[in-house]
C-alpha cells in the first residue's frame, strides 16, 4: 500500500490568476508530412542539414533531404548523455551545418534540442513516438548519473512535422509505454500550480485521445484513426509539458532514468499510476477530470488498466530496479524543492517506490 500524505499547499484555481504563453512552434500535420521536410528548412534559411535519425528512418529522410543533408549522427541515447551531445556537436562544426534535422523519437529529439541549446542551431523535429516533447523548451540532460533540466527558448524546436504514416509499423509494446509517457505529462499539468484553463483543455483532451487510440491500436495495430488520435494526443500532452510545472511523477522518473539507468519511456508507465495515486487525495479534481476523459471511476486504476491492458511493465524490479535503491532514489527525489499537490515526505516516497517495485 502507498502512504498517502496530508495535501500540500498547491492550488491551481484559476481565479487566483494566470499567465499564459502561447508556443511559437510551427506545427505541421499529416500523412505524408516528412515529404515537406525541404521546404521546412528552406523556411528557417537553411543549407547545410545535420540529420539526426537511426538507422530505420535516415535513408528515407536523406533520400527527402538530398543535398541539404551534409552531415548524419546516429548515436542519439537515453536521456541525452552529455558525452555523446560533445560528439555530435564536434561532427555539426566539422561539416559547418547550419540546421539540424532529428527523425525519431526522445533520444533523437533531446539531442537536437540539446546541440540547439550549445551552438544555437534551428531545429525541424520529425517525431516517430508519442514523448511530445518536441513542442516544449525543456531539455533533461545527464551527466555523470545525474541527470538535471533545464529550460530556454532557445531549446525550443522551431518546426515539428507530424507524420502519422511514421507511426505505423511502431511496435505495440514501445506505442504503450511511449503513451503513457505522454499522458504522465497531460496528468500532471491538470494539478500544477500554474496551470490555466487553456492548458487544462489541452490536457483534458489529450487525455482522452490516448485513452482512445491505446485501446484501439489493441485490436489493430495499423489503425490510422487510433495512430492519428495518439499522435494528436502526445502533440497536446507536450504543449503542456511546455505550460507547466510537473512534479513528483516526473521527478522521480528523471532520477530512475538519470541515476540509475532504467528505459524512460517504460519508467513512466510504471510510475504514473502510483504517482497518481500518492496525490489522488491532495487533487480530487483533476483525478476526476482524467477520470472522466478516460471514462472510468478511478483515474489511477484507470491508467493502470491502459498498461496492463495493453501488456505494459507493471514494476520497476522488472527494469532493473531494486529495493536496496530506494533509499538513494528517495534521497534525490528530495534534494530539491519542485511543486507537488500532497506533500513530499520520505515515507511516502518509500513507501510509493516500494510498492512500483512490485512489494507488496
Amino acid at each position: 500500500m502507498i502512504v498517502v500524505p496530508e495535501p500540500g499547499t498547491v492550488t491551481t484555481d484559476a481565479a487566483s490568476g494566470f499567465t499564459y504563453t502561447a508556443s511559437p512552434t510551427r506545427i505541421v500535420f499529416g500523412n505524408g508530412a516528412l515529404a515537406q521536410l525541404p521546404h521546412e528548412v528552406d523556411r528557417l534559411g537553411g543549407r547545410r542539414v545535420l540529420l539526426i535519425a537511426s538507422d530505420r528512418h535516415r535513408a528515407v529522410a536523406q533520400a527527402i533531404l538530398g543535398g541539404l543533408a551534409v552531415a548524419s549522427f546516429s548515436g542519439a541515447a537515453m536521456h541525452t548523455p552529455v558525452e555523446v551531445t560533445e560528439q555530435a556537436a564536434r561532427l555539426a562544426r566539422e561539416t559547418d551545418v547550419d540546421t539540424v534535422v532529428a527523425v525519431g523519437g526522445g533520444s533523437a529529439v533531446g539531442l537536437a534540442k540539446a546541440l540547439a541549446a550549445r551552438e544555437g542551431y534551428d531545429q525541424v523535429v520529425v517525431p516517430t513516438t508519442y514523448a511530445g516533447s518536441e513542442v516544449t523548451p525543456v531539455l533533461g540532460e545527464t551527466r555523470n548519473g545525474v541527470k538535471t533540466t533545464r529550460s530556454g527558448p532557445e531549446i525550443l524546436p522551431e518546426t515539428v512535422l507530424y507524420d502519422v504514416s511514421l507511426t505505423i509499423d511502431l511496435p505495440t509494446d514501445l506505442t504503450l509505454v511511449s503513451s503513457i509517457n505522454a499522458l504522465a505529462h497531460a496528468v500532471e499539468a491538470l494539478y500544477a500550480p500554474d496551470s490555466d484553463p487553456a492548458t487544462g483543455a489541452f490536457a483534458v483532451e489529450a487525455v482522452g485521445r490516448i485513452g482512445r487510440g491505446l485501446r484501439a491500436v489493441r485490436t489493430d495495430a495499423r489503425s490510422v484513426g487510433a495512430r492519428t488520435d495518439l499522435l494528436v494526443g502526445a502533440w497536446l500532452a507536450g504543449t503542456c509539458l511546455a505550460g507547466a510545472s510537473m512534479g513528483l511523477h516526473h521527478k522521480l522518473c528523471h532520477v530512475l532514468g538519470g541515476t540509475f539507468a532504467l528505459p524512460h519511456a517504460q519508467t513512466h508507465a510504471v510510475v504514473l499510476p502510483h504517482a497518481m495515486r500518492y496525490n489522488a487525495v491532495a487533487a480530487p479534481e483533476a483525478m476526476a477530470r482524467v477520470a472522466a476523459a478516460l471514462g472510468v471511476d478511478d483515474a489511477p486504476s484507470g491508467v493502470l488498466d491502459l498498461v496492463v491492458g495493453g501488456g505494459g511493465p507493471t514494476d520497476l524490479a522488472r527494469l532493473g530496479f531494486t529495493i536496496e535503491q530506494i533509499p538513494q532514489a528517495v534521497e534525490l527525489a528530495l534534494a530539491q524543492q519542485y511543486p507537488n499537490p500532497a506533500a513530499l515526505t520520505a515515507e511516502g516516497i518509500t513507501a510509493l517506490l516500494h510498492a512500483a517495485v512490485g512489494e507488496p
